[in-house]
């Protein structure tokens, strides 16, 4: 079901560029048309996209077939599992940043897991449908890094690393790059090197503007325990970071720790206030996002370990907390860990027409 991009019909291609968005969306005003669900699908190791009105109805694009040939953009083993999409913090166009991995590869890639793999990939579009990437193997060490020789290795051996997943991105405004240039967005993700650390951790690095280039990855948190797909929002309800993350040592759940800043101290997980409603099951690839309109939160996440899987929406109080009431998302071909992002009209209606063309092409 591998979709490329380059298939599409040249007279398509003139309409979409006379639809796409010219105007860049003021940092102080978030789109109130629809939303975005942004995703690794289900039935393989590519990236699709589902468009809704409500947050929780949803419709595919191009019937949950890929967005792009990732076999072109993810260099190390041709799949984006993991997807995560925002916009650009300032000006138009958008980000995104996926898992380089496919674990339907496994023997042809030589990997002695299916669940190895080696680095991620950042992407970079101007109407959410053209993409391109910049690939990170992390297993090169310092040298594909912008500041290999001014800051510290957190590894004697990059070869050795057998895991790096799941990254998201944050804008930090605050930050400062050495040449004196103002904010960088911020990537974290887990990592693990087996021959150097027991457990897969939390690391972060900054990307600049380009979003081709990044610093060298150092350790957010370590609570003693393996902790993958994290998801930070700040909340304006008490000025701090919130990250939900799946805990892979204790009980089992998703849960939340706070932080004055985004680089920490990051607390312990909340213990007694955490999504628990799928009991032994197991639950991962949390993604937080609000309905228009409201200043509670609706916590997504992937219940895997039922058959058939099931990709679940919940609610949360506006100081995320007090889970509750959680339901299947509607209408999505093969829901996935993913991540959820508000649209224009104008981006709703492009993502549509685009999808409606492809569609009607493979009739």
């Amino acid at each position: 079901m591998k979709f490329s991009i380059r298939l599409l019909p040249l007279t398509f291609a003139a309409f979409l560029s006379l639809t796409s968005c010219k105007e860049a969306t003021p940092s102080a005003e978030l789109p109130d048309y629809g939303y975005l669900y942004c995703h690794m699908s289900d039935y393989g190791q590519w990236t699709a996209f589902a468009i809704s009105r409500d947050g929780l109805n949803y419709e595919d694009i191009i019937g949950g077939d890929s967005i792009f040939s990732s076999y072109e953009l993810a260099r190390i083993e041709g799949g984006t599992r993991d997807a995560y999409i925002t916009r650009r913090a300032k000006g138009q166009g958008y980000l995104m940043v996926t898992t380089d991995m496919n674990n339907s590869m496994t023997r042809a890639l030589g990997k002695s897991s299916d669940w190895e793999n080696f680095g991620i990939d950042l992407l970079t579009s101007d109407d959410l449908i053209h993409w391109q990437s910049t690939t990170f193997d992390f297993r090169q060490g310092p040298s594909v890094f912008c500041d290999a020789a001014s800051s510290p290795d957190v590894y004697r051996d990059w070869s050795t690393i057998c895991r790096v997943w799941a990254p998201q991105i944050f804008w930090d405004a605050a930050y400062r790059w050495p040449d004196g240039r103002q904010g960088g967005y911020f990537i974290y993700y887990s990592m693990l090197n087996r021959p150097e650390e027991g457990y897969d951790r939390m690391y972060y690095s900054y990307a600049d503007s380009s979003f081709t280039r990044m610093t060298k990855p150092q350790v957010l948190f370590d609570w003693g325990y393996a902790t993958i797909d994290a998801d930070i929002n700040f909340l304006p309800a008490d000025g701090l970071y919130h990250m939900m993350i799946k805990k892979e040592g204790g009980k089992p759940g998703l849960f939340t720790a706070t932080s004055p800043s985004l680089t920490g101290p990051w607390g312990e997980p909340v213990e007694d206030d955490f999504v628990s409603f799928e009991g032994d099951r197991k639950c991962e690839g949390v993604s937080a996002f609000q309905l228009i309109g409201e200043d509670d939160w609706r916590i997504a996440y992937i219940e895997y370990s039922s058959r058939p899987k099931h990709y679940r929406i919940c609610k949360a109080d506006r100081n995320m907390r007090n889970f509750s009431d959680p339901q299947d998302i509607q209408g999505v071909h093969g829901p996935q860990h993913g991540s959820f992002m508000r649209l224009t009209k104008s981006e709703y209606t492009r993502l549509k027409a685009w999808s409606d063309s492809i569609m009607a092409a493979k009739k």
